[in-house]
C-alpha cells in the first residue's frame, strides 16, 4: 500500500467511525425524545429539499458501490447498503471507500505495482 492508499484508507476509515458514532448517537436523542421520523424529515418545504437530496445521493451512492465493486471484484457489496439501512450512510460509504482502497492496494501489489 503506498502512502497516499494509506493516508486515504485510515482517513475514509477514521470518516466512518465518526459516521457511525453520530448516527448512534442522534438517533439514540432522536428515540429518547420519541421524534417523529416522517415528520422531521418531511415536515416543512426546507425538510423536502434536504430530505429528498439525501435520498437522491443514497441512491447515487448505491449505485456507484454496485459499479464500483464489480468493476474491481470486490466481494459481497451488497452488504455495505444493507448496514446503511441498519446504521447509516454517513458510516457506511466512507467504509466502503475504505475497503476499495485496500482492495486496489492488494491488486497493486498482486500485480507487482509496488
Amino acid at each position: 500500500m503506498t502512502t497516499s492508499q494509506r493516508v486515504r484508507f485510515w482517513l475514509y476509515l477514521s470518516l466512518s467511525i465518526i459516521g457511525l458514532v453520530t448516527a448512534w448517537t442522534f438517533n439514540a436523542f432522536a428515540v429518547l425524545d420519541n421524534a417523529n421520523y416522517v415528520q422531521a424529515w418531511f415536515g416543512s418545504a426546507v425538510d423536502w429539499v434536504l430530505g429528498a437530496d439525501l435520498a437522491i445521493v443514497a441512491i447515487a451512492v448505491v449505485i456507484f458501490m454496485f459499479a464500483e465493486g464489480s468493476r474491481l471484484g470486490m466481494k459481497h457489496v451488497w452488504i455495505y447498503v444493507v448496514l446503511a439501512g441498519v446504521t447509516a450512510m454517513a458510516f457506511t460509504l466512507p467504509l466502503f471507500l475504505a475497503m476499495r482502497e485496500r482492495h486496489l492496494a492488494r491488486a497493486n501489489d498482486i500485480n507487482g505495482g509496488g
